[in-house]
Formats: C-alpha cells, sequence, structure tokens
C-alpha cells in the first residue's frame, strides 16, 4: 500500500470527448457495437474449437487463445470507455487505474508474443509436414502457449509497477479515453527516464523480436510453398496460414500506422491532430480484436464448417 500512500492523486479525470459533446452518443453506439460484434464472434470461435474434435490441433488452440485474448484486452478498456461518454465527469481511482494499465499492457504483449508461437506452428506444419504430430505435440503447445501469457503478464507488472511508484503530485487530466501509460507518465511529476528505457526495452523483445520471427518463419514458408511443383498444391499449403498472415499484417499495420505517422507542426491543428491520435488509438484497440474472427471464417473452411455445424445443432435443438 506504500505504493500508492506516497502519491497525492487521489483520482485521474478522463479527458474523452469532454470538449466535443455532441460527438459521444455517435461514437458511444459505434463503439458498443463493435464490441458487441467482438464478444460475439471472439465467443463463437472460442465455442466451435472447444466442442468441434476436428479443430483439437494447434493451430486451433492457438486461435482459441487468441480469441480469448481479444476478450480480456477490449473488455479491460471498452466498458471504461462506454462510461465516460455517457458520464459528464468522467474520473478513475489511481487503483482503478493501474489494474485497468496492467491488463491491457499485459494483453498487448501476450498477444504480440502468441502470435509469433502461431507462426512457428505454420512454418512447423508446411516446413516438416511429416514431424509436425511430434514437434507439436499437447506437451508441447500447452506450454508454448502459457509461456506467451507467463511473458505478457510479468512485462506488464514490471511496466506498471514502475508507472505507479512515481509521485503524481499536480495535474490529474488524462487527455485520453482510458488510462494508456504514455499518457499516465507525462503527468508525473518526476524523472521518467527509467520507464521510458523500461518500456523501449520491453517494445524491442515484445514487438522487435516477435516481428522478426514471424517475418523469418513466413520467408521459410513462402520458399517451402514456392517448390511445390502443382498450382493446387500451392494453394492448398497457402490457405493454411493466410488466415494468421492476415491478422499478423492487419495487427502491426495498424500499429506501425499509429506511431509512425509523422507530426504536424502547425500549432492550430494540434487540437484536431490531437483528437485525431484519441481516435484512431481507439480504433485500434476494438479494429484488431473485431476483425480477427471475421477473417478466420471467411478464410478458414475448417472453421466455417464448425460454424455452420454449431449453429445447425442449435437449431435442430431448438426444433425439437
Amino acid at each position: 500500500m506504500e505504493v500508492f500512500n506516497q502519491s497525492m492523486v487521489a483520482e485521474f479525470i478522463l479527458l474523452g470527448l469532454s470538449d466535443h459533446p455532441k460527438l459521444e452518443k455517435t461514437f458511444f453506439v459505434l463503439i458498443l457495437l463493435m464490441y458487441l460484434v467482438i464478444l460475439l464472434g471472439n465467443g463463437v470461435l472460442i465455442l466451435v474449437t472447444i466442442l468441434d474434435a476436428h479443430l483439437h490441433t494447434p493451430m486451433y488452440f492457438f486461435l482459441g487463445n487468441l480469441s480469448f485474448l481479444d476478450i480480456c484486452y477490449t473488455t479491460s478498456s471498452i466498458p471504461l470507455v462506454l462510461d465516460g461518454f455517457l458520464t459528464p465527469r468522467k474520473t478513475i481511482s489511481f487503483s482503478g487505474c493501474a489494474v485497468q494499465m496492467f491488463l491491457s499492457f499485459a494483453m498487448g504483449a501476450t498477444e504480440c508474443v502468441l502470435l509469433g508461437m502461431m507462426a512457428f506452428d505454420r512454418y512447423v506444419a508446411i516446413c516438416n509436414p511429416l514431424r509436425y504430430p511430434v514437434i507439436m505435440s499437447k506437451a508441447a503447445y500447452v506450454p508454448m502457449a502459457i509461456s506467451s501469457w507467463v511473458a505478457g503478464g510479468a512485462n506488464s507488472l514490471v511496466q506498471i509497477s514502475l508507472a505507479v511508484r512515481l509521485p503524481f503530485c499536480g495535474d490529474n487530466v488524462i487527455n485520453h479515453f482510458t488510462c494508456e501509460i504514455l499518457a499516465v507518465l507525462k503527468l508525473a511529476c518526476a524523472d521518467i527516464s527509467i520507464n521510458v528505457i523500461s518500456m523501449g526495452v520491453a517494445n524491442v523483445i515484445f514487438l522487435g523480436v516477435p516481428v522478426l520471427f514471424i517475418f523469418v518463419s513466413y520467408t521459410f514458408i513462402l520458399t517451402t510453398i514456392l517448390r511445390i511443383p502443382s498450382a493446387e498444391g500451392r494453394r492448398k499449403a497457402f490457405s493454411t496460414c493466410s488466415a494468421h498472415l492476415t491478422v499478423v499484417i492487419v495487427f502491426y499495420g495498424t500499429i506501425l500506422f499509429m506511431y509512425g505517422k509523422p507530426k504536424s507542426k502547425d500549432p492550430l491543428g494540434a487540437d484536431k491532430q490531437d483528437l485525431a491520435d484519441k481516435l484512431i488509438s481507439l480504433f485500434y484497440g476494438v479494429l484488431t480484436p473485431m476483425l480477427n474472427p471475421i477473417i478466420y471464417s471467411l478464410r478458414n473452411k475448417d472453421v466455417k464448417v464448425a460454424v455452420w455445424n454449431l449453429v445447425g445443432q442449435k437449431c435442430l435443438a431448438q426444433g425439437l
């Protein structure tokens, strides 16, 4: 409890769209609909990967983890965002802010590692198909998934522990929809160089390393696919990893768009850019989790069949 007592700030005020009240109701409806699609789509994917025996394979085990991760990630922040759209004074306690930051940071880091694990699974399936059952046995893929969650949680624990130890003795207004860690660190009345260095190292480990691993894996995968003599064989081989590759491109593409776009130097446009940055960050938090089940449903025949079987069984049960 010493960590929290040393701070003079008991709560934070979340600005959200306070300066644009006319937009709040519109975005409430839009984000709520997207959140419901996330819950429904990822919930169905989790159900089919559990109930359909044909999907009891490493690839779909990882997919079930990814869907559960997306539900956890959005649930850690979207209800707070929705409440903020309807509440005149948007506040969150210091401890509540810390918990929300921990969950969001943990889920984000875990997803980066999990996507790397899924790339390795596709590499073994295509480049070493005969050894796939041995390499990707249950004794291997379950610990791989668990290690993704543990690594993401441990990284988040380190980052948030360093953040909450900082003194917050002045401004308590967060110019964001949620307790985004960078926005919170700006409010600290102390040197945050350790936090910046720590987050930089974490970004290399949890963003850079998985991206490099995925790139190398798909280099070998594409090389192997191009060596397949028949066009039908190449098509079938590529179809087994096309959904994962699409998810990776969407996930890292939105990150690069968010943090790689140039900043405007026009002071008159600072407010507009600030609003745009907040909205881009908000939609990034719901866009990828919403698209993941859609991508896997459209680009994966096994998932489509499993979903239709689940719907058919439900309709049949209701008819009886």
